[in-house]
């Protein structure tokens, strides 16, 4: 039950009778019980999952503005258009919340074999990577099959050549092989500094066979250090397999690398914040959130203009299926900078500090736009049966009861670290990492259909936690 309407109820015998008359006023429009209104949740998302709303934003945001980079002007551009957007489809409290961040961006990315079977390489720098100047770098090859392995090495054997990491991702539906993978991209080029290694390239953390390589950050812009790490990029799968194919004929190869990114000390960024004012317990806030940043090599359709398309849509069916407001306030917000480390993550946590004990749940979508196929809870112990109910209206559209293991999404860590309660709204991501960080994510790879589930889903979550009368922590 919302904190307004139990403090009521608990000092009904002490208030005045107009207060009682206000509380017996409201019941039938009242914060309900986990399982009531499951019926109507799931008829309203039905409705909702007729709607191409959600479709229509991710077009316009991938044809209108494209990449956008954490703290470039493309970026800003972003924010000017989600305002625009927010604003023009009636949501209240539409604001800009700064932050500043240092600013990284690409610049010439140039890998060739140069004995013995000279051939170019296909490849893009990861982000935070330091140049190797413009005349490149030239060295004899090192396989290694793990960081852990690069780490175990003396460095005499590394000094002076060229690290290639050639570790496979897995591919499953829930995306766990991708955090096994990406510790490659995060470390290798620090790994390979401290044995005085010229450069690294690794096989690209993703799961497809085009030849089109996967970018992504490897420390987060927030967490300098002394170690600057070597030049770094990724190789697709066909060139990573194809070095591996000369190493393994030839025994040795050289490989000559230029990348000539640009670091910037400062730069700015923000959060995109909307919002549906509650009706009955206004203090109360629902949280759903994506990013609006991408990285710079597709239109950041898949990663994450759909996450952006689809909680925004979700509140707006909600906004207009209740026009009087819903019991608490439904929060929209667009993360900044999530793609470099979580920098809007961390500002809105800082900036909203003294409020997120009044943030009763919250998710998140950044997995692409396959289909919800489970839904996990990640809220206090005596919360869980509440939170599993939520789940009912979404069995129609395909959604099973998960586990409480819920991390909510990545921009959420910081409010799940503060004792906010999260959910997963699962999508099914067996092809997410053929396409995420790559020049291929780009609106074709979206099916309007799959979309649209998602956003009835969010509908059912939202109808429920916005007029529910459960706390989850």
């Amino acid at each position: 039950m919302s904190r307004f309407l139990s403090t009521l109820y608990r000092s009904h015998s002490l208030a005045p009778p107009w207060a009682l008359a206000l509380l017996l006023a409201l019941a039938p429009l009242s914060l309900a019980r986990a399982g009531e209104g499951a019926a109507e949740a799931q008829a309203f998302a039905q409705r909702v999952a007729q709607e191409s709303l959600a479709y229509e934003l991710v077009t316009s945001l991938t044809t209108e503005v494209g990449p956008r980079l954490a703290g470039t002007p493309e970026e800003a551009r972003a924010r000017r258009w989600a305002v625009d957007k927010l604003k023009a489809l009636g949501f209240s409290n539409v604001r800009q919340e700064p932050f500043e961040l240092p600013v990284w961006r690409r610049g010439l990315e140039i890998a060739e074999i140069t004995a013995p079977f000279p051939q170019p390489l296909a490849v893009t720098t990861l982000g935070g990577s330091v140049s190797t100047g413009p005349e490149g770098v030239e060295g004899e090859v090192l396989s290694v099959a793990t960081v852990a392995a690069l780490q175990g090495l003396p460095a005499d054997a590394v000094a002076g050549r060229i690290v290639f990491v050639d570790e496979v991702m897995t591919r499953t539906q829930d995306g766990s092989g991708y955090g096994v993978a990406a510790a490659k991209r995060r470390t290798a080029a620090y790994a390979a500094h401290e044995k005085g290694a010229l450069a690294v390239l690794i096989r690209s953390v993703g799961t497809h066979s085009h030849r089109l390589p996967h970018t992504g950050q490897m420390r987060r812009v927030t967490e300098p250090g002394d170690n600057p790490g070597v030049p770094a990029a990724a190789l697709s799968a066909p060139d990573a397999d194809q070095l591996a194919r000369v190493l393994a004929r030839a025994g040795s190869a050289r490989v000559r690398l230029v990348l000539t990114p640009q670091q910037r000390p400062a730069g700015k960024s923000a959060n995109v914040v909307a919002e549906i004012p509650g009706r009955l317990a206004p203090q109360e806030i629902v949280l759903v959130g994506a990013h609006l940043d991408s990285w710079d090599l597709g239109t950041g359709a898949v990663d994450d203009g759909a996450g952006v398309a689809i909680v925004t849509a979700a509140a707006k069916h909600l906004m207009d299926a209740m026009p009087r407001g819903p019991a608490r306030t439904v929060r929209i917000v667009l993360f900044g900078a999530e793609e470099v480390g979580l920098v809007g993550a961390k500002a809105y946590a800082e900036a909203h500090r003294e409020e997120l004990a009044n943030h009763v749940i919250a998710a998140e979508s950044d997995f692409g736009a396959g289909r919800i196929w489970r839904f996990d809870t990640g809220v206090g112990e005596g919360a869980r049966d509440a939170a599993l109910a939520l789940a009912q209206p979404m069995a129609v559209f395909g959604v099973v009861p998960g586990n409480d293991r819920a991390r909510g999404g990545p921009d959420l860590k910081y409010l799940r670290e503060s004792g906010v309660p999260v959910v997963t709204l699962l999508q099914n991501g067996l092809d997410y990492f053929d396409l995420h960080h790559t020049a291929d994510d780009t609106l074709d790879k979206i099916d309007p259909d799959d979309l649209a589930q998602n956003v009835a889903v969010y509908a059912a979550f939202l109808y429920q936690v916005a007029n529910g009368g459960e706390l989850y922590r």
